[in-house]
């Protein structure tokens, strides 16, 4: 119940300030941000959801601070984090194949990695203030901008393609 109230906010987000935005720009420009806004809810579900419901909780947990050893799980060998790393790296993949065309491919490399790794950095600061059972780690900052530099890669691969897609759906669409 408590992702369902999310998920509600999200969509009436959607609906009225980003659909009718996007819609007015064309096809080209609805296609890419319902994409993105879909992907970042994604994102949102896996990493801090339920937020709306945790609200009036804020303090009532303490806040654990980040853990600032990058990589220490990996020295220690503590718990699955092969897979943990793997997982950080491939959420980000899609945000470093998305924020360039969001941006019409004016988005330079180091312009997506750095927006990658703040849009990391709030996540990891958020989740222990959301919930008392969850914790931050500088290795997923590092991790997710990696993966956004991944996905960059894979934008710069495929912009041939990308551009071709939306310079089609300009085209179709009405005067």
């Amino acid at each position: 119940m408590n992702y369902l109230i999310d998920f509600a906010a999200l969509a009436l987000l959607y609906a009225f300030a980003f659909f009718p935005r996007w819609r007015k720009e064309g096809r080209d420009r609805l296609l890419v941000g319902t994409l993105m806004y879909a992907y970042l809810s994604t994102v949102l579900y896996f990493t801090l959801m339920p937020v709306l419901c945790a609200l009036p909780h804020l303090l009532d947990h303490p806040y654990t601070p980040m853990n600032p050893v990058p990589f220490i799980d990996v020295t220690l060998g503590r718990g699955d984090y092969l897979r943990q790393i793997a997982l950080n790296v491939l959420l980000t993949v899609p945000f470093g194949f998305l924020y360039p065309l969001t941006r019409n491919g004016a988005a330079k490399c180091a312009q997506t990695v750095l927006v990658c790794l703040l849009m990391s950095l709030g996540i990891e600061l958020l989740q222990p203030l959301l919930s008392g059972y969850r914790s931050s780690d500088i290795t997923d900052v590092i991790t997710n901008g990696t993966g956004g530099l991944l996905g960059y890669g894979l934008y710069a691969l495929f912009r041939p393609i990308t551009d071709r897609i939306l310079t089609l759906l300009r085209k179709n669409q009405a005067p």
